[in-house]
C-alpha cells in the first residue's frame, strides 16, 4: 500500500477543489480517499508527499491520432510506428492517461499493435480505446488500376458495403468507427459558409446502426451543413469538431444524448486563418463563426462537452494538447472546472470507463496528475503537469518526496 498527500483535490465528480486529502492506493488500485483526518495511513505505508500540490485525475484526451500523417511516398511503416510509439509516451507524461484515437492516416491497424502493447504492460502510454482505419463514402465505382489503399480509410459505396466494411473493423479490434458526414467548407460571394456532403444519409444510418448493434460507438468528423444535421439525426455518439452548429442542432444532441468534441486549438491555429485569406481575399473567417459554435454549445443546457485535442504531429505536437484546456475557457466559454471535467469525467462517461477512470475513486486505477498551482484561479497551471501516475506507477516526478513505484 501507498499513501499519496495532497494539498488541494480536484473532484471531477462535483467541479470542486478540495483541501487536504489522502489518497490510498494498492497495487494499481485506490483502496481509499479522504480528508487527512478521516483516512488513517498505515505506517508501513510509504508516503508520496503531495502537500503543496494540486493532484487531479489523469487528463483523458478524446481525439488523437497517434500515427502522424505520412507524406506520400515518404517513410516507412516502421518509421511511423516508432514515431507513434514515441508520441503516446508524450501524451502520458504531458498526464493523459487515457485517450481515445481517431483514425490512423493510413498506417492499417497498427493503433491496435500499440493499444495492445500498453495494455499487456510492453511499453508505456495511456489507455486507449481505437477507431482503426475509419470509414469513408465514395461516389465512383472501383477502379481495377487504381485500388483502394488497404491501409487507408474503408471507402464504401452501398449500404450493405457499409454495414461490411464495419464489420471488418470491429472484428479486427476496433473499439470506436470513425465516419466523415461532411466534409470541407467554402464561402460563398456574401460570406456565408457552405459545407460538403460526404455521406448519404442511408449509409450513414447504415454505418451507424451497424456499429451500435455490434455494440460500439461511432465517432462523425464534421464541419457543418447538411452532412453534420445527418450526423445528428443518424445519432452519432460523438460530434467532432462541428464548426457551423446551430442551436437545433444543439438541442437535438441533447434531446440524442450525443456528445460534442469541439477540438478547439486543432481548428484555430493560423494556418486556417492563412487558407481562409487565401480563397475570400481576407474577407471572411471561419474561425470566430467556430468559436461562436462552441460557445452556443457550452451554453445548452444539458449538452455535454469533451475535451479532444485532434493532435497529429503535424500542426499540433503530441504532448502538448493542455493547451486545449485554455482554450475551452477563453474561446468556448467553459468554467475552468467543467473544462477540466470535459477531460476527465465526461470523456471517461463518452468512453465506458466512467466505473474505472475520470475520478480518484476507491477502487477505480490509481491514476493521477499533479501541477503546482490552482487551476480553477489559473487554467494555464493545468499545461505544467509534473507528476504522473498511472495505474499506481509513477511515470513522472518533478514535484513529489516519497517513492517512485
Amino acid at each position: 500500500m501507498v499513501a499519496v498527500r495532497a494539498g488541494r483535490f480536484f473532484d471531477s465528480k462535483t467541479g470542486t477543489m478540495l483541501t487536504k486529502q489522502v489518497v490510498l492506493l494498492s497495487g494499481e488500485r485506490i483502496t481509499e480517499v479522504g480528508p487527512e483526518a478521516q483516512v488513517k495511513i498505515p505506517s508501513t505505508a510509504p508516503v508520496i508527499d503531495l502537500s503543496q500540490a494540486t493532484v487531479l485525475p489523469g487528463l483523458i484526451d478524446a481525439h488523437t491520432h497517434m500515427f502522424d500523417t505520412r507524406p506520400a511516398n515518404q517513410g516507412s511503416p516502421e518509421t511511423s510506428m516508432m514515431i507513434a510509439v514515441s508520441n503516446v509516451q508524450a501524451d502520458l507524461r504531458a498526464g493523459f492517461t487515457a485517450a481515445r484515437d481517431m483514425s490512423t492516416h493510413g498506417n492499417g491497424y497498427g493503433d491496435i499493435v500499440i493499444r495492445d502493447a500498453i495494455n499487456q504492460g510492453r511499453i508505456d502510454g495511456p489507455g486507449y480505446q481505437a477507431s482503426t482505419l475509419g470509414i469513408v463514402w465514395g461516389d465512383k465505382l472501383p477502379n481495377p488500376k487504381v485500388p483502394d489503399n488497404p491501409l487507408a480509410s474503408t471507402v464504401v459505396r452501398w449500404v450493405e458495403d457499409a454495414r461490411a466494411a464495419v464489420r471488418e473493423q470491429i472484428a479486427h479490434g476496433a473499439d470506436w468507427i470513425k465516419l466523415f458526414p461532411a466534409g470541407n467548407y467554402s464561402f460563398t460571394a456574401t460570406g456565408e459558409p457552405q459545407y460538403e456532403v460526404t455521406n448519404p444519409l442511408p449509409v450513414l444510418q447504415a454505418l451507424i446502426d451497424e456499429t451500435h448493434r455490434l455494440g460500439k460507438k461511432t465517432a462523425c468528423h464534421v464541419y457543418g451543413g447538411e452532412g453534420q444535421k445527418n450526423a445528428i439525426v443518424a445519432g452519432c455518439d460523438t460530434i467532432e469538431h462541428g464548426f457551423g452548429l446551430d442551436q437545433s442542432q444543439l438541442n437535438m444532441m441533447v434531446t440524442k444524448g450525443l456528445y460534442y468534441d469541439p477540438t478547439l486549438i486543432r481548428y484555430t491555429e493560423p494556418y486556417l486563418d492563412d487558407n481562409d485569406a487565401k480563397n475570400t481575399g481576407g474577407k471572411y473567417r471561419m474561425i470566430p463563426i467556430f468559436e461562436r459554435a462552441v460557445a452556443m454549445a457550452a451554453g445548452t443546457k444539458g449538452l455535454k462537452i469533451m475535451m479532444g485535442s485532434g493532435a497529429d504531429g503535424s500542426t499540433y505536437a503530441h504532448g502538448s494538447q493542455t493547451l486545449d484546456f485554455e482554450a475551452l475557457v477563453k474561446h468556448g466559454g467553459l468554467t475552468p472546472a467543467r473544462a477540466l471535467q470535459a477531460g476527465t469525467i465526461i470523456n471517461a462517461e463518452v468512453l465506458g470507463w466512467r466505473d474505472q477512470i475520470g475520478s480518484v475513486d476507491k477502487g477505480k486505477y490509481a491514476d493521477l496528475i499533479a501541477i503546482s498551482g490552482d487551476p480553477l484561479a489559473d487554467i494555464t497551471e493545468i499545461q505544467r503537469v509534473k507528476f504522473v501516475m498511472k495505474g499506481g506507477k509513477v511515470i513522472r516526478n518533478e514535484l513529489a518526496q516519497g517513492p517512485a513505484r
